[in-house]
């Protein structure tokens, strides 16, 4: 019998490190050879590791939650025959380099020697439960397509499971590895409604941030703490702007999108950062230096199940409004399913954040650090305006725009936001160039 060591892969980009957010296997676990044993988290993705080898999981070196070095040893694997040796093997596509397979050596005397279970990707949940109340979620509908990892997806398939009859206790109802042995282990037949009255309810719950979750949340100390931060909320009226754009969708091609406002906003944002090139910057505040850009990649904050994440259309100076719009869908998605790679959510130089219909009166987004300006869209109401002689119902919607205030002035950002406002009130502003 022979041992392997599977170390912690170079993922590129000058990243030394990596955060396990989630083990599929466990020692004494059977492996086949492209299994995916683990998944790991750098600043711009989420990378699954597959086992170059077929044989039995022995030992793991990390738990969920902790931050490894590439090249540490992650985990080893028991395979028959030889007494092992080196080898490369490809990695997921995820990531360029190749994990390097070495031979077994005793593990490090600060490595811990134990497995931790199977754990979910964004967060571990530990459930202390004195007393148990049986309550599930209802069944899913048959179109609804069930959050679960690859590797999940493959047992169920082995084990001829229709996910969709699998209720996940993960975030987001994410079915996990033990959701999906419990179900197998019931005969695969949906667990019945257990009925219950009220009771009494004395669970605590203990959350440990991971993977992405905690990424979100350094990454908002880090805006906070060091960004102050200045919000200018301006009023403005969409009604031309909404009846432009639902005549716009009425005549669209098959093959275009349809738009929302994000697009008008989008190309109002090209035009008055034309005029006012100092808020499409960063600012490396260690070093001292703002660095502006000539194109504009505009982030749009987008919620998914796993938390949220900031696709960026790219060059948006150089693209029509079908074109934004077309691209915005495109990375939405992407975004939504964890399927955006590396580079599309990565490089921005000015955000813009939008809750949709849920946006609220009056927002006070954080800046995207190094970035030094983020716009707030919040929800289109009809309200009464007084036009000098009567009131008249109108479209308006609040722009919360927060500001770098060591780069940025308040009477620039006011200058830009009114510039913003101009646009969208007289779309027809929008399309002429020059």
């Amino acid at each position: 019998m022979g041992e392997f060591v599977i170390k912690m892969p170079d993922v590129g980009e000058g990243v030394a490190e990596a955060e396990l957010v989630e083990w599929h296997v466990k020692p004494g676990d059977p492996v086949r050879e492209d299994m995916v044993l683990a998944a790991v988290m750098t600043d711009k993705a989420t990378v699954e590791i597959p086992s170059p080898v077929e044989g039995v999981v022995l030992w793991l070196g990390a738990e969920v939650g902790d931050t490894v070095a590439v090249k540490a040893p992650l985990l080893r694997i028991q395979i028959a025959g030889g007494d092992g040796g080196e080898a490369e093997v490809a990695s997921p596509a995820a990531m360029e380099p190749a994990l390097k397979v070495e031979p077994a050596k005793d593990p490090p005397a600060d490595a811990k020697p134990a497995a931790s279970p199977p754990a979910r990707p964004a967060i571990e949940t530990k459930i202390i439960q004195p007393e148990k109340i049986a309550e599930r979620p209802a069944a899913r509908e048959p179109a609804e397509r069930p959050l679960a990892s690859p590797a999940v997806r493959l047992r169920a398939q082995e084990a001829g499971v229709d996910l969709r009859q699998v209720i996940g206790t993960g975030p987001a109802g994410r079915i996990g590895h033990e959701d999906l042995e419990q179900f197998i282990a019931r005969g695969a037949q949906p667990a019945a409604a257990v009925a219950t009255g009220p009771a009494r309810k004395t669970d605590v719950e203990e959350i440990k941030i991971t993977g992405l979750r905690r990424r979100i949340a350094e990454k908002m100390r880090l805006a906070s703490s060091r960004i102050p931060h200045i919000t200018y909320v301006e009023e403005v009226d969409v009604t031309d702007l909404e009846d432009l754009r639902a005549t716009m969708n009425a005549g669209r091609k098959s093959d275009q999108p349809k738009l929302t406002i994000l697009p008008f906003l989008m190309r109002a944002l090209v035009k008055t950062i034309g005029e006012q090139p100092g808020v499409n910057a960063t600012f490396d505040d260690d070093a001292g230096v703002v660095t502006r850009y000539g194109a504009v990649h505009i982030g749009i904050a987008t919620q998914t199940p796993s938390g949220l994440t900031v696709p960026v259309v790219r060059h948006a100076e150089a693209r029509s409004i079908w074109d934004v719009a077309a691209e915005l869908t495109r990375l939405a998605d992407a975004a939504r399913n964890g399927t955006a790679a590396r580079e599309e959510l990565s490089g921005s130089t000015i955000t813009i954040t939008s809750l949709g219909a849920l946006g609220g009166i009056v927002t006070t987004p954080i800046i995207n650090h190094p970035e030094v300006a983020i716009v707030g869209v919040n929800k289109i109401m009809t309200r009464p305006v007084w036009d000098g002689t009567q009131f008249i119902p109108r479209k308006m919607m609040n722009l919360s725009s927060s500001f770098d205030h060591r780069i940025v002035d308040g009477w620039d950002a006011a200058v830009f936001v009114q510039r913003i406002k101009a646009l969208l009130e007289t779309p027809a502003l929008i399309f002429i160039e020059g």
